[in-house]
């Protein structure tokens, strides 16, 4: 099964990754690559650069970031290859260890759904 692990943050906390941290996080995205797991990852541009569209009763309108309403903003995911949630949240557990303990983050997990990944693969 796939899942896609959202990384939230606070984006004006003014925390940033250090060289140790970004070394470290290489390593890691390398392993469990290797190990099948880690299908793909990134981390997102700030709110400043992007955009909302939204639909609403039909009519489409776009705004443009910073999205100052919003405290926390997915930073970054991952896509996972797991036997099951439970498997999905350890390796997510693995992504937050790295960041070591001055960091104040959360990740989210979800299963993907659809033909391919869905209960009826």
């Amino acid at each position: 099964m796939r899942f896609l692990s959202m990384i939230r943050i606070n984006e004006n906390s003014g925390e940033v990754p250090s060289e140790q941290l970004m070394n470290d996080m290489g390593k890691l995205i390398d392993e469990m690559t290797r190990e099948g797991t880690l299908i793909r990852t990134a981390g997102l541009r700030p709110t400043a650069e992007g955009v909302r569209v939204r639909q609403r009763h039909g009519k489409l309108s776009t705004v443009d970031g910073p999205f100052t309403e919003t405290k926390e903003v997915i930073g970054g995911f991952a896509i996972l290859e797991a036997a099951s949630m439970k498997e999905a949240i350890e390796l997510t557990k693995r992504f937050l260890r790295v960041h070591g303990d001055e960091w104040d983050i959360e990740c989210e997990v979800r299963q993907q759904d659809g033909p391919e990944f869905g209960a009826a693969a």
